[in-house]
């Protein structure tokens, strides 16, 4: 998600911005200096009904307490009238793609003022290549403030921003768009900033990657905002043993055990762990062949086994609401 903006060249800001990283953001926040906390976050709130019901069932039910909102999307009533009614933690999944092929969705800005992130179909492009090659980064600015804008007229006030795909990493145009939207508006920015361990290490990034990533966590720490110090994205790109049986049991126990092998290896600091618990039905494989790896992290997040191992290895749980008044507390 990272590395082509990282590779390329006239970043936001300079790397002496980048600080030694004697001590986390969780530190910074107030935790413990040995603590490992975890936002343990639901993408894709509004895709679908299906999505939906399994972001609803695992906040009721599970463990993990955080989401983020596709704004273009169908079923984004559903999800923000239950994020309203019940504050959960949510914020927006900033979506300048529509990657499924016959399950679409266009700006939220119209096609007529943003036509660089339509397709000729006026639905958004199904790839990040293409919002590349033909969107501007003023046109990525202002759908993402429409994103922002149609949430709060719905009561729908965010607690932090994201990304769908990645696309606002892809250039420093699009980067900058994304930070400073969070800046102007006050509102976290999904990006880790910190020492970045386990996202280096499955990014494979540069001593000079993670001094930039770093000076932007800076950049964001600086203007009141909490940062991340590592970024868990890696589950959707977990396939299914092959021959597995791929009935409820089989994909929670195989599931259960990837996140704990991965989980274990973190170290201190705030890390976000990106995940998408959906619950299936017989209509799903109509939008996606994904389905069994989506009700495989809902059965994780709601396996009591899971729960006990976050308990057992003492992880904090944590959500973006509860870091943004820590941060706040700071300058009070």
């Amino acid at each position: 998600m990272f590395k082509a903006i990282l590779c390329g060249c006239g970043l936001l800001i300079a790397c002496q911005y980048g600080f030694a990283q004697d001590t986390t953001y969780a530190m910074r926040l107030g935790f413990p200096p040995d603590a490992r906390v975890l936002i343990l976050h639901m993408d894709d709130a509004g895709m679908s009904f299906d999505s939906d019901s399994g972001i609803i069932r695992v906040l009721e039910q599970g463990v993990a307490r955080s989401t983020s909102v596709m704004m273009p999307c169908p079923w984004v009533p559903h999800i923000v009238r239950y994020i309203v009614s019940h504050q959960v933690d949510a914020g927006l999944h900033l979506t300048l793609t529509s990657e499924w092929r016959d399950y679409r969705w266009g700006p939220v800005a119209g096609v007529a003022a943003v036509p660089g992130l339509t397709d000729s179909t006026g639905n958004l492009w199904p790839d990040v290549a293409d919002v590349v090659q033909h969107a501007s980064a003023t046109e990525v600015s202002q759908e993402i403030e429409a994103q922002l804008e149609k949430a709060e007229r719905m009561g729908f006030h965010p607690t932090h921003l994201d990304s769908h795909m990645g696309t606002l990493f892809a250039t420093p145009a699009f980067l900058q768009a994304y930070v400073q939207l969070g800046i102007r508006h006050h509102i976290p920015v999904m990006l880790p900033g910190g020492h970045d361990t386990y996202i280096a290490g499955e990014m494979h990034l540069q001593p000079q990657q993670l001094q930039q990533l770093q000076a932007l966590g800076r950049l964001l720490w600086d203007n009141g905002l909490p940062v991340l110090d590592d970024l868990h994205n890696s589950s959707y790109d977990w396939k299914i043993p092959a021959g597995m049986p791929r009935d409820d049991a089989h994909l929670c126990a195989w599931r259960v055990a990837m996140y704990e092998k991965t989980l274990s290896a973190l170290k201190p600091g705030i890390t976000m762990v990106i995940m998408h618990c959906t619950q299936t039905s017989c209509n799903f494989d109509r939008i996606s062949d994904s389905g069994d790896i989506r009700r495989a992290d809902m059965l994780a997040m709601l396996d009591p086994g899971f729960q006990a191992f976050l308990k057992q290895q003492g992880f904090i749980i944590t959500t973006w609401r509860e870091l943004m008044q820590r941060r706040q507390a700071l300058t009070r």
